[in-house]
């Protein structure tokens, strides 16, 4: 006799109008069972792009330990969208002798055609992700060459103000207080002589902190490496080419009036420049 019992597993990224809540994902599991019992196992706020999730990583020990003789979703990519993840998740529930549904699909893995069916729409569910990751991407850097600031936080030195541009809400960078500071380290720098660690004890002693806190190597370094201080100038021009990098401006706008900033996809650097004028020098250093 099978001791074992049944298990649901349900699964949100993100709560949105067009998403099917877990709770709604359970009561089509549960009319599976036709009454019957289940543990019931749910993971909020996780992408299907891996099967990194607390609660599947549970799911999975219990499978290993021989718990669970059953696993029912609503829909396969409520599991995974990952061909590769898939394919091991299937070898898994093989091993241990679990069998795998599907409420809205109806798969049969214990036939050769229901694993068939099973592959193909695993494949269509990666497609669909990686097809939304692009249309995300195409749209960012649509946003970037229309002169959108789209990097998170602002550096320091500066700050956001909302704007409509185009008709579209967005915000664009404005200089604060701060960049008195940001410039002095620039302009430190910029003497070959002038370490990151003459820096950091130049604020130290003079009591300046950063974000109220005492200026650390790691940030000056990274602060001095930010395109968005930077002059757009032919100079920078060229050396983003050098580099490999796809730059989305023309070549005559690089005048030294305007501040460049990038995204990154993969190993390649998109370059805009920003409708912000830059008073910060270059970090380049002679010698």
């Amino acid at each position: 006799m099978d001791n074992r019992i049944n298990a649901i597993y349900g699964r949100q990224s993100i709560d949105k109008k067009d998403s099917i809540s877990i709770e709604s994902q359970f009561e089509f599991c549960r009319y599976e069972l036709k009454g019957g019992e289940a543990k019931e196992y749910k993971d909020k706020g996780y992408s299907g792009k891996n099967i990194e999730r607390p609660d599947f990583q549970r799911l999975l020990k219990d499978i290993q330990t021989g718990l669970i003789r059953r696993v029912i979703v609503y829909r396969l990519d409520r599991i995974s969208r990952s061909i590769v993840d898939f394919a091991k998740l299937m070898e898994l529930f093989k091993q241990y002798n679990v069998e795998f549904v599907s409420c809205t699909e109806k798969f049969d893995t214990s036939t050769p055609m229901g694993r068939a069916m099973l592959n193909i729409c695993i494949v269509f569910a990666q497609l669909e992700r990686e097809s939304i990751q692009m249309r995300v991407t195409d749209a960012f850097y649509s946003r970037c060459a229309k002169g959108y600031y789209m990097r998170g936080r602002a550096p320091y030195g500066f700050d956001t103000e909302p704007i409509v541009m185009d008709g579209i809400k967005t915000k664009r960078l404005i200089e604060t207080a701060e960049m008195e500071y940001a410039e002095l380290m620039y302009e430190m720098y910029a003497e070959p002589e002038t370490s990151y660690g003459d820096i950091t004890r130049y604020f130290t002693e003079n009591e300046i902190q950063v974000y109220g806190k005492t200026l650390k190597r790691g940030f000056l370094a990274q602060l001095l490496r930010n395109p968005v201080y930077v002059q757009a100038d032919m100079d920078i021009y060229e050396h983003f080419k050098a580099q490999g990098a796809k730059i989305e401006s023309p070549p005559e706008l690089f005048t030294g009036d305007l501040a460049v900033t990038y995204t990154k996809a993969g190993r390649v650097r998109k370059i805009f420049l920003l409708s912000l004028p830059t008073r910060a020098v270059s970090p380049r250093r002679s010698g």
